[in-house]
Formats: structure tokens, C-alpha cells, sequence
């Protein structure tokens, strides 16, 4: 079956425009693979955003001058679409020999077509280098189980049948990985990321966990649905007061991806982590 990426410029040869070019932009419904996860856009267990940060980004002024800057854009996890990653970049960069008067009209720009594409409404926020250099590089909170003593034999796709936990116990902690990795579905190309898990329930084994996410290694899916394939499996095995699962990915192209999906509301971090 054709994945709807497809039909995009990923991994195919593109002419980069220079000039203004909201065209450019290609939709992916999110509807068919909220489907194949039994869900529907009114169904959804989980609030939350996805967090792009582009660090190649640059505009003219009416002088002619150049100038860079750091681009967040937050995109709502329910919004119908999501925005495939080569076309943003091909629409990131058609601002480059663009005119705009103030950094304000830019985002004023980019939010009315970011979210016309998304069909929810985006934030944009553009940075100088000095405000992000000032914010560092951090760590993920709570307890790292990439060192555990685990034998690996699952790879090619998401095994959920590996978690468990134990009902009688319940905690309330943050576990984290760096071993998340899964392919483009169009390219093949790999997607490295960290995976930072919350929750309130039975104790998750923190040995079935490595496993569990080791298990998507050559599985192929977009980030945000392997965080939301992630939050769900989470959820049915931990039965949790509260979960939230947001994965941290290593960017591609000047943008990483970072989904954030939560049972409650989040204020996420948006520094960048030692990978990014």
C-alpha cells in the first residue's frame, strides 16, 4: 500500500525555490494511521504538540541585509495534518531572497500558513543564536535504563507483548532511553531519538521497557506516530493515573522533531539535548 508520503518530495530529487513559496507546504492526514491505532480524531487519549526547530533560517530585510535565526514551531497533536518534513524545509527555505520588513511580519506570515496547512493553529517563535546558545543543553530528567543487563532478539517492529509491570506496586517516576531509533517510511532513512516516559501506575519493568523500544528499530513510521504508538502501548499495559511520553529526535535537514503526548497538560522543555 502507498504510504501518503509518497506522493511528497521526500526522497525525490527537488528544485529549491529561493523566493516565497507557501505551495511548497505537502499535508499528511493524520487520520489513517490514527485509524490503524483504533483511534479517531474524537477519540483521542492524549493532548499534546509536536515542537519543530529549525536552525537554518534566514530572511532579507528591505535593506537587502541577511538575516538568521532559530525557528520553534509548536503544531497541535490533534490538528488533521501533519506537515511532511522535506516540503517544511523546501518552505523554510523559499524565504532565503525574501523580503520581510520586521521579524513580527515574518511570523505573522509563517503562522497564517503553518497553521492553514496543519488546520489547528501553529505557534511560531523565532530566536536570535545568543538566546538559544544561553539556554545550554539539557538532560533528561528521572532514571536512564539504557545500561540494564537486557538480551535484545526483536527488532523489526514494535513489540508491545514485551512490556510489564507489576499491578501491586504503584509509583509514581520518569524513566528515559536513548536507544529509540526507527526508519523513514519513504526513505529508509534512519531516525534517532530520545524517548522520555511519566507516568503514575503499576511499576513498569524497566527491563521490558529497553526491550519494547528497542523493538522499533527498523520499524518504519514517522516520529509522532511512533511516540503515540508508544503512549498507547504504555497506557493499556500501565493502566496510569497520568502518562506523558514525548521523544527528543536528532534533526535532519536543520529540523528536529519533538512529539509530546500527555493525559494532562504539559509545559514542555524545549532546550535542545547533547544529540541535537
Amino acid at each position: 500500500m502507498q504510504h501518503p508520503a509518497e506522493l511528497s518530495p521526500l526522497g525525490k530529487s527537488s528544485a529549491y525555490v529561493a523566493t516565497y513559496s507557501p505551495e511548497q507546504l505537502f499535508l499528511i492526514p493524520r487520520a489513517p494511521k490514527w485509524a490503524e491505532l483504533g483511534l479517531t480524531a474524537e477519540s483521542l487519549p492524549y493532548g499534546g504538540v509536536d515542537i519543530w526547530n529549525c536552525y537554518e533560517l534566514s530572511w532579507l530585510l528591505p535593506s537587502g541585509k541577511p538575516v538568521v535565526a532559530i525557528g520553534e514551531f509548536s503544531i497541535p497533536a490533534d490538528s488533521p495534518n501533519i506537515i511532511e518534513s522535506k516540503s517544511f524545509k523546501l518552505y523554510l527555505n523559499s524565504l532565503n531572497q525574501s523580503v520581510f520588513e520586521s521579524c513580527g511580519v515574518l511570523v505573522d506570515v509563517m503562522t497564517r500558513d503553518l497553521s492553514a496547512a496543519a488546520g489547528k493553529p501553529v505557534g511560531v517563535r523565532l530566536r536570535t543564536l545568543e538566546e538559544v546558545a544561553e539556554e545550554g543543553v539539557a538532560a533528561p530528567g528521572g532514571h536512564c535504563v539504557d545500561d540494564l543487563d537486557v538480551s535484545i532478539q526483536h527488532y523489526d517492529s514494535p513489540r508491545p507483548d514485551l512490556l510489564s509491570s507489576d499491578p501491586a506496586r504503584q509509583v509514581e517516576e520518569c524513566v528515559y532511553s536513548h536507544l529509540l531509533k526507527s526508519n523513514c517510511p519513504v526513505t529508509g532513512q534512519p531516525d534517532w531519538g530520545t524517548v522520555v516516559i511519566e507516568y503514575r501506575g503499576a511499576a513498569l519493568d524497566h527491563a521490558s521497557l529497553l526491550a519494547y523500544l528497542v523493538s522499533f528499530r527498523q520499524h518504519a513510521d514517522f516520529h509522532e506516530q511512533c511516540v503515540e504508538r508508544i503512549f498507547l502501548d504504555l497506557q493499556r499495559v500501565l493502566r496510569p493515573e497520568r502518562l506523558s511520553v514525548h521523544a527528543r529526535y536528532v534533526r535532519r535537514g536543520g529540523l528536529d522533531i519533538n512529539p509530546y503526548r500527555s493525559t494532562h497538560p504539559v509545559s514542555p522543555d524545549n532546550r535542545r539535548l547533547v544529540r541535537q
